[in-house]
């Protein structure tokens, strides 16, 4: 299963601009594991779509796990999510973008019900 959160203006005209985006991965399931490759892409200008990060991350079943990403500078980003699971809706998914000083910026954040589900992520050049 893969989702997005679209992409999210990240700059100080709309509100207070992330330096970092904090990705929450629960696997909820007590049997099995499962695999979350995320994505991010920025932009710098627009109608430019560029990778910034790409990984995956390993969760045994019954699991938390959490990345932080820089993002600082950047126009806009997104960040893609990739479930592998036996039972892919027991993997919850969220993502904060953090300010300068470390604080939630309330507006960069993207819960589980909040992401959009798509057909596959987006290839990497």
């Amino acid at each position: 299963m893969a989702f997005t959160t679209g992409y999210m203006t990240n700059t100080r005209d709309f509100g207070t601009a992330c330096s970092n985006v904090v990705v929450n991965l629960v696997n909820e399931d007590t049997v099995n594991a499962a695999t979350v490759t995320i994505q991010i892409f920025f932009s710098l200008v627009p109608d430019t779509k560029i990778p910034l990060y790409v990984t995956s991350v390993n969760l045994p079943a019954n699991s938390i796990a959490r990345r932080t990403f820089f993002i600082q500078g950047v126009l806009a980003y997104e960040v893609q999510y990739n479930v592998v699971s036996a039972a892919p809706t027991s993997v919850v998914l969220s993502n904060f973008g953090l300010d300068q000083f470390g604080n939630v910026v309330q507006e960069h954040r993207v819960l589980q019900s909040e992401l959009t589900t798509i057909p596959a992520l987006s290839p990497v050049v």
